[in-house]
């Protein structure tokens, strides 16, 4: 049902905002999307099936524009939504994989545009979670779904209270867990493993913390040649998925 743009706003509920992010918004039956506002454009973008599924009105790019914060990219679209049910690594992780599964673990990663890019890559390569601290990441918002393109909807994403305690849960399932430093033993593609991997990143000013670390079988390094000592997180977090990832695309 399409109606024109009343200023009248629906109480509490997340904003999430662009194309990418609305579309995996809508295709998820997880999220609950309780109205919409966009462009008669942004509405072609999308398509009636989806939007089929929620009260959605059309108005001007200003007014979309008027629901947001300053300087959001929204691409003519808005959705006001639920934030997504927690999940627990159990919920995601145990049972009926028929190959293995890799996921990240950020540890005081904080920044939503590297936390969004890294969801984004996540995404690309099949990554089955990335798990991160719940007081030490970006929450979930409007800036992080837009940051991830629609990922965010796509991986689950797992707020743990304990990093730590994480890690030895994910030894318990079985998963071999990596992390990744510069002062790392070898090199990631000597240390991945055939079987279901963790791949641990640390904030690119402290690193990782001694207790996380601690919790790893092993720390490896990517092998960089020339002036730089350090990517960015978000890049660097792509490399490692792209070569854990390897032989389980290779097998597709």
């Amino acid at each position: 049902m399409s109606r024109k743009h009343r200023s009248k706003e629906a109480p509490g509920g997340l904003w999430l905002y662009g194309l990418h992010a609305a579309r995996a918004a809508l295709a998820n039956p997880r999220r609950v999307v309780r109205r919409a506002l966009l462009t008669e454009r942004a509405g072609e973008e999308i398509g009636r099936p989806l939007l089929g599924r929620v009260r959605h009105e059309t108005g001007t790019a200003e007014a979309v524009g008027r629901l947001l914060p300053p300087g959001s990219v929204h691409q003519g679209v808005a959705l006001l939504c639920e934030p997504l049910p927690r999940r627990d690594i159990d919920d995601v992780l145990t049972g009926g994989a028929t190959k293995p599964q890799f996921v990240l673990v950020l540890d005081q990663i904080n920044d939503p545009q590297n936390v969004g890019a890294i969801l984004r890559s996540a995404a690309a390569f099949g990554a089955a979670a990335v798990i991160v601290q719940d007081r030490h990441a970006p929450p979930e918002s409007g800036a992080l779904a837009k940051a991830a393109s629609g990922a965010l909807d796509i991986v689950p994403y797992l707020q743990v209270v304990n990093i730590a305690r994480a890690l030895e849960e994910l030894g318990r399932l079985g998963f071999w867990r990596i992390a990744l430093a510069a002062d790392g033993e070898t090199a990631l593609s000597e240390a991945a493993p055939s079987g279901d991997a963790a791949i641990v990143l640390g904030s690119e000013g402290s690193g990782l913390r001694r207790l996380v670390r601690e919790r790893c079988d092993a720390a490896a390094f990517i092998p960089m040649a020339g002036q730089m000592e350090s990517l960015n997180v978000s890049n660097a977090a792509a490399i490692a998925l792209y070569e854990i990832s390897r032989g389980t695309l290779a097998a597709v």
